[in-house]
């Protein structure tokens, strides 16, 4: 009988890529006119999601990589949808990077991510990736709102 494990190191991080390039062809799918504007219930747009989730992960693991705690800022530029794109393909390059610069032994130290989530490394790595599923999946309901079939979830 086998076992249930777990994913090691690499394969979360290949894990984690797929997701981005899952969410990254949400953001292609979506309309430049309805980027920034289109929302439901009261919801952010999705390009405000994006802003997020670009202002989480990258600063994020620079803060885990540097032991530095300073706060997070959604307050970036971004003026498009291709801005959105271009910044999203340069931190999949430096997530890639800084993700292999924690040790074994660090993904499981506790660390004051932003100086107001402690918890250990793995699980902020985690909510990285879970935070940008959460996100994409407004995406994915807005896509539809606005009678566009989303990427299938399962081509990542």
């Amino acid at each position: 009988m086998k076992t249930a494990t777990f994913l090691n190191r690499d394969e979360f991080l290949n894990h984690w890529q797929g997701h981005r390039n899952l969410t990254r062809r949400t953001i292609e799918k979506f309309p430049e006119e309805e980027f920034f504007s289109f929302s439901i219930g009261g919801m952010r747009t999705f390009g405000e999601l994006v802003k997020e989730l670009l202002t989480i992960s990258v600063p994020g693991l620079e803060g885990i990589v540097n032991k530095d705690d300073k706060p997070f800022s959604h307050d970036i530029e971004l003026a498009d949808k291709a801005a959105a794109l271009k910044m999203w393909d340069e931190q999949t390059e430096q997530i890639n990077e800084l993700y292999n610069k924690i040790s074994d032994e660090e993904l499981y130290e506790t660390f004051n991510l932003f100086g107001q989530y402690k918890d250990q490394t793995n699980n902020n790595l985690m909510y990285f990736h879970d935070n940008e599923i959460h996100h994409r999946a407004q995406g994915f309901v807005y896509l539809r709102a606005l009678g566009i079939e989303p990427p299938f979830f399962w081509e990542r």
